[in-house]
């Protein structure tokens, strides 16, 4: 699997969400003001296409493009590349890290103790 860029993975964001959508779909679900480009988004998705991120559907000369790869199966090799690159594939850096940055509260702490306690 190839890592995607900021933009791919917009645009990545939008089809795991809307399931299935045409160029215009997705431009209006992004979050940008002002909207990009429809040719720069249509641009993208056939870059996405050719990764084999994402499928379509043709109606005539028109596309509906829906995603390949599942937003967990991304989320997976995301992560890994995240703990192999910065962590030394450590979860317990990563977490560690975190909590000295100060990134999870004192609830989601609870939430991992439990989790943690629940799988030993």
């Amino acid at each position: 699997m190839e890592e995607l860029t900021k933009t791919e993975e917009r645009i990545m964001q939008a089809l795991w969400k809307l399931k299935k959508a045409f160029v215009k779909d997705i431009i209006e679900h992004l979050p940008d003001d002002p909207k990009p480009p429809y040719n720069t988004i249509s641009s993208v998705v056939r870059i996405l296409e050719k990764k084999g991120y994402a499928g379509y559907t043709a109606y005539g000369k028109t596309y509906e493009y829906f995603p390949l790869i599942s937003k967990s199966a991304y989320k997976s090799f995301a992560v890994e590349k995240l703990l192999g690159n910065y962590f030394d594939n450590s979860a317990a850096s990563l977490l560690s890290f975190m909590i000295k940055e100060e990134k999870l509260s004192a609830e989601e702490m609870k939430k991992l103790k439990k989790i943690i306690n629940k799988n030993l």
